[in-house]
């Protein structure tokens, strides 16, 4: 099973504001092999509804391309992550680059660790920002 991962964004904010996480909306996703189309994710979904007796209305076939992106495993907890988030940047600035966060491009981060088994200091994410040259 792929890990969970999230994309997040503020509206109205250019790039990310941790100083204000309670205006940050998200979406969790779990990637699907390749091969998986969106019929056959629908057939599932259907599959899914009938057997479980559940309402499985908000899950969606999400297609997202990433393009050129730094990336960063952050090993803490999530309050820590600005400070990662700062050496990524330095690094993109240094390469040229600068931050492409927009509407069609978000904050990725990807959870390689379950927060509700391992202890905070020792969660593993990897954060990803897109990025274009200057």
């Amino acid at each position: 099973m792929p890990p969970l991962e999230g994309f997040w964004w503020q509206e109205g904010v250019a790039g990310v504001d941790y100083s204000r996480k309670d205006d940050f909306n998200w979406i969790s996703v779990i990637r699907l092999p390749d091969f998986v189309t969106k019929e056959e994710f629908d057939w599932a979904v259907k599959e899914a509804t009938n057997k479980k007796k559940a309402d499985f209305s908000k899950v969606e076939f999400f297609t997202y391309d990433e393009g050129l992106c730094v990336q960063c495993m952050h090993i803490g907890p999530y309050d820590d992550e600005p400070a990662t988030v700062e050496k990524m940047h330095e690094f993109m600035e240094n390469q040229g680059c600068e931050l492409d966060i927009s509407d069609e491009r978000m904050h990725h981060e990807i959870y390689l660790s379950d927060a509700r088994k391992v202890a905070p200091e020792k969660l593993k994410t990897v954060i990803r920002h897109p990025i274009k040259k200057r």
